[in-house]
């Protein structure tokens, strides 16, 4: 159901990708307006819908920003209560900041001084046949998302050239380390045919394509997902060895690999993108550790990949994971593990930081547990 801004008279459509609550008050704003008048409009509860020049506008939103990270983040005792302080002054900074909106015509045009061509970009996420209204913050995501998207993320394990194009809300595959996993842990000695559960962009069901997987049936839940899999797998040139299927978790078939990366942080996610990261009570994660079993065949491998990052935030206990694991009817067959090397692990100005410069992900390789033959008495 379309929920809708009202601001002096005007009925606007409210869209928020991460299913933010309409504003109660709006005012017209413009270029007159100073970030320190702005923060405390927004802390107050009321939204900004930009008048003046859009250029002006992005620049109002930095000077917003750097006032908020200007604070000192607040240090907590234990890594559990720093990760929930960073996540609670993460959602503050995205409620303030989502309180200065940008109007978009039902053309998908944005009429202000200076404003970009957005079109292009809107199209691929937004379906509206009315004009409506969206925080600015969201607005720049989905332009920025729109690059990535045109130009392609660069993916050396599938070749030189290769490339993945990651579409709005579908998490880019920026992290070579798990990739490298994927692409170098020994096959099962037996493997035609798996299965990538959660496939996002497609980039995983692509590695084992290359690999000369025969068949990779790829499920996923996400419309967008779905979509911008079917894209890469097709430009990859890998259309007729993947088959992607909308639906959660395992089809019918059972395979010699399956193949899952779920989110790594037992935590809310507020938006489609954050749900690649957050996996509310690990619900991902158990529901493919608990049905895996069932769709492998006799010598069947399944590969999680996943880090060790919710242990060392004390988000999961140490042990709790191989406890599920063998709950399951699983067995650790092996464990192949790297280090990340992303930026976030580098920036000392982030409060996980330390987390983070210890991370380990790992690919572990699961069989069906077979008790070892007893000797009767």
């Amino acid at each position: 159901m379309t929920s809708y801004l009202l601001i002096e008279g005007e009925r606007l459509a409210w869209q928020s990708e991460s299913q933010a609550k309409v504003p109660k008050n709006c005012i017209y704003v413009d270029d007159t307006l100073r970030a320190d008048e702005a923060m405390r409009l927004a802390r107050a509860g009321t939204a900004m819908l930009w008048q003046g020049d859009f250029q002006n506008a992005k620049q109002l939103l930095a000077a917003m920003a750097r006032k908020i990270d200007s604070k000192k983040p607040k240090i907590a005792p234990t890594a559990k209560e720093q990760f929930h302080l960073y996540r609670l002054a993460q959602a503050q900074k995205a409620q303030i900041l989502g309180m200065l909106l940008i109007r978009i015509e039902s053309d998908f045009t944005v009429v202000l001084k200076r404003a970009p061509d957005i079109r292009l970009a809107a199209q691929q996420v937004w379906h509206w046949q009315e004009p409506f209204v969206v925080s600015l913050r969201e607005l720049l995501g989905i332009i920025g998302a729109y690059e990535w998207r045109k130009n392609g993320v660069s993916v050396p394990v599938l070749g030189d050239k290769a490339k993945i194009y990651p579409y709005y809300g579908v998490f880019s595959p920026i992290r070579g380390e798990y990739l490298d996993l994927v692409a170098t842990t020994p096959l099962p000695p037996t493997c035609r045919q798996a299965m990538e559960i959660g496939v996002g962009t497609g980039v995983l069901s692509a590695i084992l394509a290359k690999r000369g997987v025969e068949l990779v049936i790829a499920t996923d839940i996400a419309d967008r997902a779905i979509e911008c899999a079917r894209f890469n797998i097709a430009q990859l040139g890998y259309a007729d060895k993947v088959r992607i299927l909308k639906q959660a978790f395992f089809p019918q078939e059972s395979v010699d690999l399956i193949v899952c990366n779920p989110p790594w942080l037992p935590a809310k996610a507020s938006t489609s993108l954050e749900a690649a990261v957050y996996d509310p009570d690990s619900q991902m994660l158990k529901g493919f550790l608990s049905g895996v079993a069932n769709h492998l065949n006799s010598d069947g491998q399944a590969w999680l990949i996943i880090s060790d990052l919710a242990e060392r935030l004390g988000l999961r206990a140490e042990g709790e994971l191989l406890g599920w694991i063998e709950a399951a009817g699983l067995s650790v067959a092996a464990r192949y593990d790297t280090r990340p090397k992303h930026k976030k692990a580098q920036e000392s100005m982030d409060p996980l930081s330390q987390a983070r410069r210890e991370e380990v992900t790992s690919l572990w390789v699961l069989k069906k547990y077979q008790p070892k033959a007893g000797i009767c008495e």
